[in-house]
């Protein structure tokens, strides 16, 4: 017998249930605050892995599931936003890893584009950084809510007070705290949980690898003394007696509208403080919403439609084709479904299309709203492009930089071009670096980054990836404009160079160097990016 069909009403009550369960959310932070151990440990803790990995693995364990690529594993950082997705009582959860160096902000920023909620990570030690105010910023531009988690509570850290008005003064957001630290450093003891009015007591672990055991007791109880010293159970009282009479209470709606942040404290590292977090995460932050598009706000549960937001090259050793990131936008996904390339009009099929966990990938054949799918690029996605079965639906904005420094490519075997021109076409269609082409026959181009440490990265993916060894040298530039014009007086233009699409560029030393030479040919526009793509 032949199955029957779903009604339109069951289907679409199927699509809200799946909508509902759905948290996609990105980690922000300043470098070394461990952003990339909590991520571990969420993982951890929503089963998602066994055993939590280290940022700076030594023999005998292994390397963080987020940072897969050779050189983070190396140097111990972040340097591209991985997506990871887990299921946690009953929620579908879509994490989303992001660098922390200001040199990969430009990925960090794309990223918050597909995420519904943050984490805001804090060292406990130095509380508001310079990287943590920009991503914030982002965040806050976007109206996303934020939570934070104020990390290395096992360290020597600020008066959590202190701490609390500094986010507030600095940020400009209300902070209440919904767990509270016992001490601190080497006498850090635990949290007080004010909602459950619950001790959960710490304990170091051996190496941080597996989960942390917890005791609780409330804040009345005799044996709370005993548990953690009668000096912090006599100042953890007086604590909690302050923030209920001067603290406001915590506002589910300011928190959504981004006026409000909740505050958890722990220690990533012993994986204290994170199952807490994960388990208030589900509950308080957000499903998809609504999405921003040419034609208006697209309800999630409007046809299916998703958007670029990421490109990535050799994933996968194994497969080493180039891999885009999609977050869905509205509808259901189905794999084979038929949809449109919006910017070009071009129809495609999805039938490759496959879930993500780091550089981990198995097919899916059902993705919602919010939800990261990993897209084989044939080399027609560009990052901001919309997928739709609307023909029309297209993003208004999407986050692009104007490179900042800049350095020659210079190959090292000549018979090696062939791999060198893929290697950097490849690398330059993930957005991050952009490569520019001499118009006066030289054959080793320029590249083009906001921070050099993506130089390092470019050249070592070139080595690992593609076989190609080359040599990097810094150049005096420091701008970049794109010409635009009367065609006939920009093609007369001698000092220019191209960008990988063909278009006119000029490099420049200096802002001086860019006014005089914009006073001198008042015939040409010099702008900051191309005309078909200034969308910031």
């Amino acid at each position: 017998m032949t199955a029957p069909e779903s009604s339109p009403a069951s289907n679409a009550a199927a699509l809200a249930r799946e909508i509902e369960r759905r948290r996609t959310f990105a980690i922000i932070s300043h470098p070394d605050a461990g952003k990339t151990t909590i991520t571990e440990k969420l993982l951890l803790y929503g089963g998602a892995i066994q055993e939590a990995g280290s940022v700076t693995a030594k023999e005998g364990r292994s390397h963080t599931k987020s940072d897969w690529m050779t050189i983070e594993q190396q140097r111990g950082i972040s340097i591209s936003s991985s997506a990871l997705t887990f299921e946690y009582q009953g929620r579908h959860i879509n994490l989303l890893d992001t660098p922390g160096h200001q040199d990969f902000s430009e990925d960090t920023y794309r990223t918050l584009t597909a995420a519904d909620s943050a984490l805001m990570v804090l060292d406990g030690a130095r509380g508001v950084q310079t990287q943590t105010e920009k991503l914030f910023a982002v965040c806050r531009n976007r109206e996303i809510p934020i939570l934070t988690f104020v990390n290395k509570m096992d360290r020597p850290s600020l008066d959590p007070f202190d701490l609390l008005a500094q986010v507030e003064n600095v940020l400009k957001i209300v902070c209440v705290p919904l767990t509270w630290p016992i001490g601190d450093g080497p006498d850090f003891k635990g949290v007080y949980d004010l909602q459950t009015s619950q001790v959960l007591a710490f304990e170091r672990t051996s190496g941080g690898k597996h989960r942390a055991p917890m005791q609780t007791s409330g804040l009345d109880d005799p044996r709370l003394d005993a548990l953690v010293g009668a000096d912090l159970a006599a100042k953890l009282r007086e604590d909690i007696e302050l923030i209920r009479g001067a603290m406001p209470e915590f506002d589910p709606a300011a928190f959504l509208s981004g006026e409000l942040t909740p505050v958890f404290f722990g220690s990533a590292m012993n994986n204290f403080g994170v199952e807490h977090f994960l388990a208030n995460f589900v509950e308080l932050a957000p499903p998809p919403g609504p999405a921003e598009t040419t034609l208006g706000e697209r309800a999630p549960e409007a046809a299916f439609a998703g958007f670029i937001f990421k490109l990535q090259a050799n994933m996968s050793r194994a497969h080493r084709d180039r891999t885009a990131f999609m977050r869905v936008m509205s509808g259901h996904f189905e794999r084979g479904m038929d949809v449109t390339h919006t910017r070009t009009g071009r129809k495609l099929r999805l039938s490759q299309a496959h879930t993500l966990f780091a550089q981990d990938r198995e097919k899916v054949e059902d993705a919602y709203p919010g939800d990261i799918v990993g897209l084989v690029n044939p080399g027609v996605f560009q990052i901001g492009d919309v997928i739709s079965v609307d023909a029309k639906v297209q993003l208004p904005s999407f986050p692009r930089f104007t490179p900042e420094t800049f350095a020659t490519l210079a190959l090292k075997d000549v018979g090696k071009r062939k791999a060198f021109m893929k290697g950097i076409t490849q690398l330059a269609e993930e957005g991050v670096v952009q490569v520019f082409f001499p118009t006066d026959g030289a054959r080793d181009p320029y590249l083009g980054a906001v921070g050099p440490l993506q130089f390092e990265v470019f050249q070592a993916r070139l080595q690992e990836e593609y076989g190609v060894d080359v040599e990097l040298n810094i150049t005096s530039y420091g701008l970049v404009r794109w010409l635009a014009g009367d065609p006939s007086s920009v093609a007369r233009f001698a000092r220019h160079v191209e960008d990988d699409q063909g278009r006119p560029v000029m490099l420049f030393r200096s802002k001086y160097d860019l006014e005089y030479t914009a006073e001198q040919h008042p015939e040409i526009e010099f702008l900051p990016l191309p005309k078909d793509l200034t969308r910031v």
